[in-house]
C-alpha cells in the first residue's frame, strides 16, 4: 500500500494539483504550456496529476510524462471516478509544498495565470480564491452559476464571488486543516475560506476549453450546490420551518373562515377548485420540505457509512519507497 509524504514538513516551495478526467485531447497542450511556466519561477515546485478514473487514455499520457519529468511530475491514479474534490483532496494527500494550487487540465484557466496567486500568497495571505475576468462559457451556464452564487452566499454566508473557478492557492497550512477534515462530501474552496485567516481574491484570464467537453452539466451543477448548501448551512431547514410556520397559520385562519361562511351562507359548491388548487400547493410545499430534510439525512447517512472517499489504484513518485503497479 502506498503511503502519502509527511503533510507537515513542506519539503517544497509550491504544488499544483491537477484532476484528470478523460483529458486526452487536452493534455498535451498542457504539458507544453505549464512546465515552462513553472521553471521560469524559480522555485522548488512538484505537479500532481490525479487520474480519477478516466476511460481514455489520459492515464498513459500521465504516465509518458512522468517519464520525462520524473523530477517534478507525480501521478496519482484513483480505481474509480470519485468525483473533481475527491480527486483534489487525493492530490493535497501527496503535497510536499508551502504553497498549493489547484487547476482544472482542461486550460481555461491559463497555467500563466499562477505567477498571479503565488504573488498574493507572498504578500501573506492563506487562501486566494479567483474571480474569471470574462467567462468563456455558455451563456446558459454563465446565468446558473450567477444564480447559484448568489443564492449560495445568502445562505452559507461564505463569500466567493466565482464559486466555480477552480485555480486556487492555499497555504499548506490551509490543506493540512482540510485534510483533517473527515467529511464524506465536501467543497474545498468553501471549506478553505471557512478556515483561513487572511483570505482574499484576484481576477483571473478565462479561455474557451481547449479541446474535449465540459464535465459539469446542468444537473450536476445544482447537484452540487445542494451539497454545498447542506453542507455548510443549516438555514434551508430553518427556512421551511418559517414557511411551514407561516403556511400552518395561513391554513388555520382560511378554515375558520370557510366555517364561519357555511354557518352563514350554507353549503356551497363553487369553491372545490379553489380548494384542490390550495391542497395541491400545500403538497408541493412538503414534498420540497421532504426532499430537502432528506439531503440532509443523506449526508447523516453517507457520514455514517464511513467509506473511503476515493481509492488508490496507483502512484507514480520519486519520493515513495515502494513501487506500485504502473496505470495502464
Amino acid at each position: 500500500m502506498t503511503t502519502a509524504p509527511d503533510q507537515h514538513k513542506p519539503e517544497l516551495d509550491v504544488s499544483i494539483v491537477i484532476p484528470v478526467y478523460n483529458e486526452e485531447a487536452v493534455l498535451p497542450q498542457l504539458f507544453e504550456r505549464l512546465y515552462p511556466v513553472l521553471d521560469s519561477l524559480e522555485r522548488s515546485y512538484e505537479v500532481i496529476f490525479v487520474d480519477d478514473g478516466s476511460r481514455d487514455h489520459s492515464a498513459a499520457l500521465l504516465r509518458k510524462q512522468y517519464q520525462a519529468r520524473p523530477d517534478v511530475t507525480r501521478v496519482v491514479c484513483l480505481r474509480a471516478n470519485a468525483g473533481q474534490h475527491a480527486a483534489i483532496l487525493a492530490g493535497f494527500e501527496y503535497t510536499g509544498g508551502k504553497a498549493v494550487i489547484t487547476l482544472d487540465a482542461d486550460l481555461q484557466n491559463p497555467p500563466e495565470e499562477i505567477v498571479k496567486l503565488l504573488a498574493e500568497l507572498d504578500k501573506g495571505y492563506d487562501y486566494v480564491g479567483t474571480i474569471r475576468r470574462k467567462r468563456r462559457d455558455s451563456s446558459w451556464r454563465h446565468l446558473a452559476s450567477r444564480a447559484m452564487n448568489k443564492l449560495r452566499e445568502r445562505i452559507t454566508n461564505i463569500h466567493m464571488t466565482d464559486q466555480g473557478c477552480m485555480l486556487r492557492a492555499y497555504d499548506h497550512d490551509i490543506i493540512s486543516a482540510i485534510l483533517d477534515s473527515r467529511e464524506a462530501q465536501t467543497f474545498i474552496p468553501a471549506l478553505a475560506y471557512l478556515y483561513a485567516g487572511n483570505p482574499t481574491e484576484i481576477v483571473v484570464e478565462h479561455e474557451e476549453r481547449a479541446a474535449g467537453e465540459s464535465k459539469y452539466h446542468l444537473f450536476k451543477l445544482i447537484h452540487l450546490n445542494f451539497d454545498l448548501m447542506t453542507g455548510f448551512s443549516l438555514m434551508p431547514l430553518q427556512v421551511f420551518s418559517l414557511v411551514g410556520i407561516g403556511i400552518a397559520i395561513i391554513s388555520f385562519v382560511f378554515v375558520i373562515y370557510l366555517a364561519v361562511r357555511r354557518l352563514i351562507v350554507g353549503p356551497e359548491v363553487e369553491g372545490v377548485f379553489t380548494l384542490f388548487a390550495i391542497v395541491f400547493f400545500l403538497i408541493g410545499i412538503l414534498l420540497f420540505g421532504i426532499g430537502l430534510l432528506g439531503e440532509y439525512v443523506g449526508r447523516i447517512y453517507v457520514q455514517a457509512r464511513g467509506r473511503p472517499r476515493f481509492l488508490i489504484k496507483a502512484v507514480l513518485d520519486k519520493r515513495t519507497a515502494d513501487k506500485p503497479d504502473q496505470p495502464e
